[in-house]
C-alpha cells in the first residue's frame, strides 16, 4: 500500500489551530479517505491518502495470487520489507 501526500502542515500552529485535521475533513467530506499523520523528521503533519495497488490479472484474466499467499517468508526477509517508522512513501 503505498501513501500519496496532499498537503504539508507546519507542526507549529496557534493553539487551538488545527489546519490538517480541517483539511482532511473538508477531503472526507468529498469523499477522499484522507487521513493525518506526523511526520517527525520534518515535523510537519501532513495529510495522506493510502492506496491499494492495482490488483494483478494473469493472461486468463484471474486474479493472481498474492505474494503473502505464498506462505511464510523467513524472518531475514520480513525485516527487509517493513519501512522505518515514520517513513511516508511520496
Amino acid at each position: 500500500m503505498t501513501r500519496t501526500v496532499l498537503e504539508r502542515f507546519p507542526a507549529g500552529g496557534p493553539r487551538g489551530s488545527w489546519p490538517a485535521e480541517e483539511f482532511a475533513g473538508a477531503r472526507r467530506d468529498e469523499g477522499v479517505p484522507a487521513r493525518v499523520v506526523m511526520d517527525l523528521e520534518s515535523d510537519a503533519f501532513l495529510v495522506v491518502v493510502e492506496q491499494r495497488p492495482p490488483e494483478q490479472r494473469t493472461a486468463s484474466g484471474q486474479r493472481a495470487p498474492s505474494p503473502r499467499a505464498a506462505g511464510p517468508r523467513p524472518p531475514e526477509q520480513r525485516a527487509a520489507d517493513r519501512e522505518p517508522v515514520g517513513a511516508v512513501r511520496e
